[in-house]
């Protein structure tokens, strides 16, 4: 079986941010026919269609860092009933200039915690409009509203309650299976 590396992308800058914890444990519950890596967004300067012509370095390896992955796993918390500041610049970077959008055709995911009780419905919401204007196929079910309680994820990404480990186990399976199915429809050299 084919092996698919996934891009994560986390979208609180916090170092102690829960939506890490919460990418963690997704790493540590998902298929092993999943890779791993981490594309941060902390370094990026405000995008601006002024450096089209000629990216900073550090946003040319953003770009390049998702266009080399087959699928991107998006993390993120709510603010103010959006998706954060940073992570809506990190997806311009990424999906500009025009014609040269890195999410075209790639599988992508959406999921976040929180802790009230709708988790991150909202943001998770904006940020499906985004991707499907960047034509990123995304996976819409399950959804994933997690509301993140004192200590049910451990630094280490344990989770600690079995019925919301199992929950995301399952989430991380048919994600797996959400990036076969788009490949199988739209594979990669076509």
């Amino acid at each position: 079986m084919t092996t698919f590396k996934v891009g994560y992308l986390i979208g609180s800058l916090a170092k102690e941010s829960i939506n890490r914890k919460l990418a963690q444990a997704l790493i540590r519950l998902a298929p092993e026919h999943l890779t791993f890596t981490e594309v941060p967004i902390k370094d990026l300067p405000l995008y601006s269609y002024d450096y089209d012509d000629e990216y900073p370095p550090v946003a040319r390896a953003f770009k390049d860092a998702i266009a080399a992955v087959d699928a991107v796993l998006f993390v993120t918390p709510e603010y103010n009933r959006s998706i954060p500041g940073a992570l809506k610049n990190a997806i311009d970077w990424a999906s500009r200039p025009y014609g040269q959008n890195s999410f075209t055709r790639k599988p992508s995911a959406v999921i976040g915690t929180s802790p009230g009780s709708i988790g991150t419905a909202i943001a998770q919401q904006h940020l499906r409009s985004v991707l499907s204007f960047c034509n990123s196929p995304q996976m819409n079910a399950p959804e994933a509203y997690i509301q993140f309680t004192h200590e049910l994820i451990t630094d280490d990404g344990d989770v600690t309650n079995e019925a919301t480990a199992e929950f995301l186990k399952h989430y991380m399976t048919e994600f797996h299976q959400f990036i076969v199915r788009v490949y199988t429809a739209l594979p990669k050299d076509a």
